[in-house]
């Protein structure tokens, strides 16, 4: 297949699509983002000593310095992962605008044991469970000014109380976190590839190109899908290319310039709230059984991808991938890693034991975990009506969803999270009913399309802060029989 060899010529070039990688330099802007400035460049090591040294107290209890540095250092590098900054035009990283970003004093002297405690775990960030990028992680003082996030003063008295850097942490950012340990150190080049990207071309930044502006139609459905995804830049890619340009006011060229790049990047990065990499519109058995090959993107490969994430925090074995919907060299060796750690024959294939298996340990977490430990992605419709007496893991779906909702809007019928089964039962009809009177359908108890896709609407909105628009695309291509 075409395809097929396209996407493993790709992946073997870069098999790390959206890996995360420690900078060795960060570009500074001493002054606001419009603010005229000078802009400096200093080790990434340097530039946390220097914000750490700028903003905490050396005699500060060493759990609440590092919960803090902890936090600098999440802060950075989110600003470059999400090239923040880069893709609004700025030729800078991050600016020393406590409004905006951290503090940095430009040749400031530095305290030894901070610099010696940031030496330790500059290579150390945050980010929220089954997610790639570093967590934007705010914080404020906590005394002259509040904020969403960590207050430092805060953090001072709870490690006196006792409390370790990841339980602060934990505290001010919620539980769904982790501390991403060890990432690699490299040179991190801007993203445009440095020439425009046009018809017939071909490689990982059209591929890119590609996986963006299918998720950015998802908001904006007047861009068409493009498929297949190979990193191949047809005439649809083309037409997306050009309505997209239309669309935020650029020349309708249909060629990705260096403008249209970080315009696309940009718009890509609000959609997903700073690249969020949970996948979407993807159903947990549309893809019917059989063996899944290298190199072709599927959503049975990113279901098992976000699965792959959430389990490799409970088994230190597997490691986390990022979701891509390609069976990557990275994605093969986590499903060899997880059927090592199974008892399975290790084929690093996705074939019906493995994928029957990672469902039902993933519906034994879910029945463990309260709702709001768990971030579902938008889920198509999946052409079945789901009523009293269903079962299946659209079923499960509902009940996930519903869990949640119910939990934080009290006039819904409560559906316990040890409770999600996949049966569709007296309870979850009753919680359907109360959705739909609460939203204005016709309360019948029966999940068709409306209640399918209002019952995802009201969970990402809740969840994430999402809204869609009216008739929006729901995200995949729907047809055939889906179990």
């Amino acid at each position: 297949m075409k395809m097929q060899s396209n996407m493993q010529n790709i992946l073997a070039v870069n098999p790390g699509i959206t890996s995360v990688v420690i900078p060795e330099t960060i570009t500074v802007h001493l002054g606001r983002p419009d603010e005229p400035a000078e802009n400096v460049t200093v080790s990434f090591l340097d530039y946390i000593k220097n914000v750490a040294s700028s903003e905490l107290y050396p005699t500060w209890p060493e759990s609440a310095l590092r919960a803090n540095i902890h936090a600098i250092v999440s802060i950075a590098m989110n600003r470059v992962y999400t090239e923040w900054y880069r893709s609004r035009g700025y030729n800078f990283d991050i600016t020393n605008s406590t409004q905006f970003d951290q503090s940095f004093v430009y040749k400031r002297g530095i305290f030894d044991n901070i610099s010696s405690i940031t030496d330790e775990i500059f290579d150390e960030y945050i980010a929220r469970e089954v997610r790639v990028e570093p967590l934007f992680a705010e914080y404020c003082d906590g005394r002259v000014s509040q904020c969403n996030g960590m207050y430092q003063w805060g953090t001072v008295d709870l490690a006196e109380e006792g409390y370790t850097p990841f339980e602060i942490l934990q505290y001010y950012y919620g539980a769904d976190i982790n501390i991403v340990k060890d990432a690699p150190v490299g040179n991190i080049e801007t993203t445009y590839p440095g020439t425009p990207l046009k018809l017939g071309d071909s490689g990982i930044n059209v591929y890119l190109a590609q996986l963006q502006l299918n998720n950015i139609s998802t908001n904006y459905p007047a861009i068409p899908k493009i498929y297949p995804v190979d990193g191949v830049y047809s005439p649809l890619m083309e037409s997306a290319v050009k309505t997209f340009q239309s669309t935020f006011n650029l020349p309708s060229t249909g060629i990705i310039d260096k403008g249209t790049w970080y315009k696309i990047k940009n718009v890509y990065v609000a959609v997903r709230k700073l690249a969020e990499l949970i996948s979407r519109g993807v159903l947990l058995s549309e893809i019917p059984s059989g063996e899944i090959e290298a190199g072709i993107v599927v959503p049975r490969v990113q279901i098992v991808q976000y699965y792959l994430n959430v389990l490799s925090t409970y088994y230190n074995t597997i490691p986390a991938v990022d979701i891509t919907g390609v069976l990557d060299p990275l994605t093969r060796n986590s499903i060899i890693e997880f059927q090592k750690t199974m008892g399975l024959p290790t084929t690093g294939i996705i074939d019906d034991e493995t994928w029957n298996l990672i469902n039902k340990i993933m519906l034994g977490i879910f029945i463990t975990l309260p709702p709001t430990y768990v971030s579902l992605p938008r889920i198509g419709y999946p052409n079945i009506v789901y009523k009293r007496g269903s079962e299946g893991p659209g079923v499960v779906v509902v009940q996930e969803y519903l869990a949640y909702i119910s939990s934080v809007i009290p006039s819904i019928t409560y559906v316990p999270y040890n409770l999600v089964d996949g049966v569709f039962g007296p309870i979850t009809e009753s919680a359907v009913i109360a959705f739909q009177k609460e939203f204005g359908l016709t309360p019948d108890g029966i999940v068709d399309e409306e209640t399918w896709n209002k019952i995802i609407d009201v969970y990402l909105n809740l969840r994430y802060g999402e809204e869609r628009l009216a008739g929006q695309y729901p995200g995949i291509e729907l047809g055939g029989d889906y179990i």
